[in-house]
């Protein structure tokens, strides 16, 4: 494993936010496209490789955590402006969140 300093982790920008939306990417056998609320960040598109694992109508209204300084990436069917968090293991996907009293925009420390 590579470690790295704090000063690296400082650079990240993680922020609560909450699936406005959530749709499949038909062309693309991975891929969701999520519309995030990331309070007063306002809104972001992301492009998650989720779709074996989540369905896009369960994922609204959930709370996620996001890196939202990510450099947007263009991508074959549009921009993807961060990432959300997730972990994975033998079993599958499954979405880093957090309680409730979290609100889009808070800053995750």
């Amino acid at each position: 494993m590579d470690e790295i300093e704090i000063n690296d982790f400082l650079k990240l920008d993680l922020r609560i936010a909450k699936i406005n939306s959530a749709e499949n990417v038909e062309e693309a056998d991975k891929l969701i496209k999520i519309n995030l609320d990331i309070g007063d960040f306002g809104e972001k598109t992301v492009f998650a490789g989720i779709k074996k694992f989540y369905d896009p109508e369960d994922l609204v209204g959930k709370l996620v955590i996001c890196v939202n300084n990510l450099k947007t990436r263009e991508m074959k069917f549009g921009d993807s402006e961060g990432m959300i968090l997730a972990s994975s293991n033998d079993d599958g996907i499954f979405l880093v969140g957090t309680e409730s009293g979290a609100k889009p925009g808070d800053k995750v420390t």
